[in-house]
């Protein structure tokens, strides 16, 4: 019997293409179901009743929820081209990375600085600031996060090589300048350009005004407070 797999995502969703560049790399064939999150499917309710949230991917009629966790999934199932390194403690750092971009990079950077403006905005670009200096770091004598290849690494942190440029153009600001950081700006790019990521960008029009929406939103609704 053929393999059933599907991929619950959003147009626009950075955790959800996560999945979509790790089953390409990997060769993987799979069904793709767009949600509207302001309308949700009873399937993704279904599959996924913790979080109610993109990306669910599910095989063989079994639910996984979590972009981190499905990535893990994907790679213990199909074990061509790995993500995760085979050392220990290497995997153990490589998973380190990927939550340390989700707690402390996104945070800093969606919620801190691009959600904010004046005072409050410029204290948070100094530990985003500080967040991106470790990442800058950690690229040091590497290609990629993951060596010479993309890896598990480089695909969580994959959102940067995108949505990086986006705020700053909405929200007039700079925030990975190329002498600062001159490792991190030079992976964001190669990564941006490698032919499966490249291919699968969101439109870059639309994602520019949907996060304008959003800013101007949320800072709307914070000035009425």
């Amino acid at each position: 019997m053929a393999e059933e797999l599907k991929l619950f995502r959003t147009w626009s969703s950075v955790f959800a293409l996560r999945i979509v560049w790790a089953l390409k790399i990997k060769g993987v064939e799979y069904e793709t179901i767009f949600e509207d999150l302001s309308n949700k499917s009873p399937s993704l309710l279904q599959y996924n009743p913790v979080h109610k949230k993109v990306p669910v991917l599910v095989h063989n009629g079994k639910p996984i929820a979590e972009s981190l966790v499905i990535l893990e999934y994907i790679d213990e199932t199909w074990r061509e081209t790995p993500l995760l390194p085979e050392d220990p403690y290497e995997r153990a750092m490589a998973r380190f990375w990927a939550k340390f971009g989700d707690d402390k990079v996104l945070t800093s950077i969606v919620w801190g600085v691009f959600f904010k403006e004046g005072k409050e905005q410029e204290e948070a670009m100094v530990e985003a600031m500080e967040h991106l200096q470790f990442l800058e770091d950690e690229l040091k004598g590497k290609r990629f996060f993951g060596g010479e290849r993309i890896g598990f690494v480089d695909l969580a942190l994959g959102w940067l090589a995108n949505m990086i440029s986006i705020f700053e153009e909405v929200a007039g600001l700079k925030m990975v300048d190329e002498d600062k950081f001159p490792l991190l700006a030079a992976w964001m790019q190669e990564f941006a350009d490698s032919p499966i990521i490249k291919d699968n960008w969101p439109p870059r029009d639309k994602m520019i005004a949907k996060f304008q929406a959003l800013r101007d939103a949320k800072l709307a609704a914070a000035a009425s407070k």
